[in-house]
């Protein structure tokens, strides 16, 4: 299983399509922080998101394009959680991208998958699994983490669909560690 924190990004949800959006912390508070500043750091999170083997050469261009569909997934996929309409403006932006051809899949030397081509392409393979979880089976199980103030989506694959979030290891343990704390104080006064 792939460490769900890899460069500095976190990859929690169990799709890419919903762990680009993570690239934009602090959405709940509004103390954002722009996780893709630069098109290094688009680099880096293709890199770290296993769709390129080295860094493709992003240009400004691509990280503008990035943080569109970033943004349009992210509004798609809230929606969802939320049981909204979806917007169709982003949806327009969403299927664009989809639209573009995607990268093809290649097998590395060590056996693992990888996508091949420019950037556009990559983030146009992001795109259509986009639009197959989004239209999808899974899409009535998009979460929204409850580990304030985590704004970061998922899939709930959990069995009975009622995982509140993102990561047990990161946002669950502290909750659970709050709840502790909350009780223990209930008890002593």
């Amino acid at each position: 299983m792939a460490e769900e924190v890899r460069d500095g990004f976190k990859f929690r949800g169990g799709s890419l399509a919903l762990d680009l959006p993570a690239t934009l912390s602090g959405r709940l508070n509004g103390n954002f922080r722009e996780g893709l500043a630069t098109p290094a750091d688009l680099d880096r999170w293709l890199v770290a998101a296993d769709l390129a083997h080295q860094a493709p050469g992003s240009t400004e261009a691509d990280l503008a394009d990035a943080r569109l569909l970033r943004e349009a997934l992210y509004a798609l996929a809230l929606a969802r959680a939320e049981g909204r309409p979806l917007d169709d403006a982003d949806r327009g932006q969403l299927n664009a991208f989809a639209a573009e051809p995607s990268a093809p899949p290649w097998l590395d030397g060590e056996g693992r998958r990888r996508l091949f081509g420019e950037v556009r392409a990559l983030l146009a393979s992001v795109a259509r699994e986009g639009v197959e979880l989004l239209g999808g089976d899974h899409a009535d199980r998009i979460r929204q983490c409850q580990g304030p103030p985590c704004a970061v989506l998922f899939v709930d694959g959990s069995r009975k669909g009622d995982r509140r979030w993102c990561s047990m290891s990161a946002c669950g343990n502290k909750a659970k560690v709050a709840e502790f704390r909350r009780r223990g104080k209930l008890a002593e006064g």
